[in-house]
């Protein structure tokens, strides 16, 4: 049993929070949308009560996992921010947090709210890490793996005391339904490299970013099906661009595989295409151009 209470703290299906709690230490991992942060923010001052939040962890730096963390700050100004050194990075260019920016209005728009206080030029981090550094969380030490493939800087944080591990998008997202999503944005075989990384860890426990904890035999269920699915969509479009097929044809299949039903609710359209527009074309450059 695990033996750290872990807490869904989103306000919406596409949002990424939640708590980690060992009664004595408290850690948000990754804080979602800034149009729902200051609600976040309130759904975790319920489950603290008078208690402090400690830290917030940020898995990596896309829109959706990290602009609500000024506003959680906003109620507790002291909780540590730690993410990855090139996270950081991103935090301080302007034209990273326009496009954050952008990318959370017109989610909100969707979900009808036009109006919300931007906090999102507040972005920080207090601690960066790198893979294998260690953060001592009161009597909880968690230790950074190095996870890239959906972004250069996804990380996650692995619990050794609990063989639990706070996964990262880079292994796939689980809509459930059996679909599983790649998600490889900078590198296929990065990603790749990144399954073998985890595979080789003792996990009892890994939390599913979107999702939700999943225990030994989900772990290894998840892990199997993911990389099944990343392998298999990537020989189905190589095998498209060989018979002479086109990006246009590539994406048409992708759709056609993966956006179901329970998908769209919670994967814009617009950002389905870009997402697999880039991944498609991460499969033509390692797989098929540089096999010519």
């Amino acid at each position: 049993m695990l033996n750290v209470k872990v807490t869904d703290v989103r306000l919406l299906p596409g949002d990424s929070g939640f708590l980690i709690d060992d009664g004595k230490t408290s850690i948000l991992f990754d804080t979602g949308f800034a149009f729902t942060g200051y609600q976040m923010a309130d759904k975790v001052k319920a489950l603290l009560g008078e208690r402090k939040l400690d830290y917030i962890f940020l898995s990596h730096s896309h829109y959706d996992h990290v602009v609500g963390a000024p506003y959680v700050l906003k109620y507790y100004p002291e909780a540590t921010v730690v993410a990855g050194e090139y996270a950081a990075k991103i935090f301080a260019k302007p034209t990273a947090r326009a496009v954050m920016r952008d990318l959370d209005q017109k989610y909100a728009e969707t979900c009808g709210i036009y109006e919300y206080e931007d906090l999102i030029d507040e972005l920080k981090v207090d601690i960066t890490v790198n893979d294998g550094d260690m953060v001592k969380c009161g009597d909880m030490t968690f230790t950074v793996v190095s996870l890239p493939g959906h972004t250069k800087d996804s990380i996650g944080f692995y619990l050794q005391e609990e063989k639990f591990l706070l996964g990262s998008e880079t292994l796939g997202v689980y809509f459930g339904k059996d679909t599983y999503l790649p998600f490889f944005l900078v590198g296929y075989q990065m990603s790749l490299d990144s399954f073998e990384k985890v595979k080789a860890m003792d996990i009892d426990y890994m939390l599913l970013p979107h999702y939700g904890v999943v225990d030994k035999e989900g772990t290894k269920r998840f892990l199997k099906n993911a990389e099944w699915t990343f392998r298999d969509t990537a020989e189905k479009i190589v095998a498209l661009y060989k018979a002479g097929g086109t990006e246009e044809e590539a994406l048409a299949y992708y759709k056609e595989r993966f956006y179901k039903d329970n998908v769209k609710p919670t994967y814009p359209i617009n950002a389905f295409n870009l997402n697999t527009s880039i991944m498609i074309g991460l499969i033509k450059k390692e797989l098929v151009d540089m096999k010519l």
